[in-house]
């Protein structure tokens, strides 16, 4: 029986096999962030010249493939990226992704947009029926905090402002702003959900990945890696 921190290094070893045979050499890679995209970037590093750069989602993950030896691009100098790899907290039996739980998916969602293909790499414990357990996350913008609060809460949200762990701090983002976690959903229709929490007034973007969602899963089992393709 595999723990899940040897399911994610396998899942993170599939990733890289993955993006190696199907990306020319040469290319640049979108990078995600959280620990299973940690595994992928140090499984990753060994091939570095492999690239001609990568696109990163976070600072965290821009400073760990500086200390690789990966040239890290500005994601305004790229038009568009082969792949992105990038774990998720849930992700449906459509390919729809809840993420957002390491505080990045502002950042995550503009590099995903970049992408021709997501490669979503993570545990057989992220895959659920209905997203929603794990609480949604919502980037606010600070001022707007008290006022988004309030709307979440209408769609029946336990909603709570994210704190440092461990400390009575606000969690802030390489954005430098807020994440509401909104616990207690279930997301049946995650396009229209993420579509209408858009449009409330302070919002900058939540954590569902419904629009823009996984191409190819890869997701680390107690017989091994399964790789599953959405359409």
């Amino acid at each position: 029986m595999y723990t899940q921190d040897q399911l994610k290094a396998m899942v993170a070893e599939a990733a890289k096999d993955e993006v190696l045979k199907a990306m020319a050499p040469g290319g640049i890679l979108g990078v995600g962030t959280g620990s299973t995209a940690n595994l992928f970037i140090d499984a990753l590093a060994p091939h570095k010249d492999y690239f001609s750069g990568v696109i990163s989602s976070s600072q965290a993950s821009t400073e760990r493939l500086r200390k690789h030896g990966f040239n890290v691009l500005d994601s305004n100098a790229v038009n568009a990226v082969p792949m992105y790899v990038d774990g998720a907290d849930e992700i449906d039996p459509q390919g729809h992704m809840l993420k957002g739980g390491g505080g990045a998916l502002t950042r995550e969602k503009i590099v995903a947009q970049l992408a021709q293909s997501f490669i979503c790499i993570c545990d057989a414990s992220k895959q659920v029926d209905v997203m929603g357990k794990f609480p949604l996350p919502v980037e606010v913008i600070p001022m707007a905090q008290a006022q988004v609060t309030r709307e979440l809460e209408k769609l029946g949200g336990r909603v709570t402002l994210r704190q440092v762990k461990d400390t009575n701090q606000t969690f802030v983002t390489d954005n430098q702003a807020w994440i509401l976690d909104v616990a207690g959903l279930s997301i049946t229709d995650p396009v229209q959900l993420e579509s209408d929490l858009n449009q409330i007034p302070g919002v900058i973007c939540n954590g569902l990945f419904a629009r823009r969602k996984a191409n190819i899963l890869l997701i680390g089992e107690a017989q091994g890696v399964r790789r599953q393709i959405f359409n």
